[in-house]
């Protein structure tokens, strides 16, 4: 099918569209905008800023992308936001540009973001993340594959959120949560292994047991931080996937992780 642009809309002549692009009523889309084959915008949706979108991506009302960052750091410049692939904005969805000059919000592909939530200035978002409603993560945050988040949670600015982690509705995340874990509460802490969220991503029993042993070790056999990463790293498995994910995790952390409960 041919690129479609409903008569109300506004698509400036310096934006670039893909193939099979549908734009509908009363849009905007601005000059530095590329939007992918098969893109979809409904109606009042809104593209602005130095912001390409991949292939196959939804924008549903009233969602905005590449807005200017709300950081009053900023300076000026022509920084920016990119997008993957097959992404799903939901109604009034807001996504800002970076704070530096050169610098960009980044997404992945296959995302699912509900209706209200934010992605802010500097965010580093990674591929098949659900996001439902009400989810605000703040500058800089970096959000790893394959996480879950419930309604109205929220993740503090430099905050990391590891693979397969699922935060729990209403959660306020500030410090690191590491992968593979259920993290709650006001703050929130970790409670369990995502296990349920596991077997959906296909992790057999064999790497279900090593998770549940990492996370004996961190959180319940009452070490202290660097003594639970110690005895990982020294374990029996500490060269499979699922120890190695943790330890380099842990390693990277500039804000601590989230304790147990």
């Amino acid at each position: 099918m041919p690129t479609v642009v409903h008569p109300s809309a506004f698509v400036d002549p310096a934006a670039q569209l893909g193939v099979d692009v549908d734009i509908g009523p009363l849009c905007y889309v601005g000059p530095d905008v590329r939007l992918g084959d098969r893109t979809r915008l409904h109606h009042h949706a809104s593209v602005e800023g130095n912001t390409w979108l991949g292939e196959a991506c939804e924008l549903f009302p009233y969602a905005c992308i590449g807005g200017k960052t709300q950081d009053l750091k900023f300076k000026g410049g022509n920084p920016g936001v990119r997008i993957g692939a097959r992404n799903v904005f939901r109604e009034y969805y807001t996504v800002h540009s970076a704070t530096a000059p050169d610098g960009y919000t980044t997404l992945g592909d296959d995302n699912t973001f509900l209706a209200y939530g934010h992605v802010a200035h500097d965010c580093v978002v990674g591929s098949r993340v659900i996001a439902s409603n009400g989810v605000g993560l703040a500058g800089h945050v970096t959000v790893e594959d394959d996480v879950v988040f419930g309604a109205n949670s929220g993740v503090h600015q430099f905050c990391r959120v590891g693979a397969y982690a699922m935060i729990s509705g209403y959660a306020k995340v500030v410090q690191d949560v590491a992968p593979f874990f259920i993290a709650d509460g006001q703050p929130a802490v970790i409670r369990a292994i995502n296990k349920i969220g596991l077997e959906r991503k296909g992790f057999d029993a064999a790497r279900i047991e090593r998770v549940k042993a990492i996370y004996r070790i961190l959180f319940r056999d009452g070490l202290n931080r660097s003594q639970a990463l110690e005895r990982l790293a020294a374990h029996e498995q500490a060269g499979e996937p699922e120890f190695v994910r943790i330890l380099d995790f842990a390693r990277a952390s500039e804000r601590g992780l989230a304790p147990g409960a």
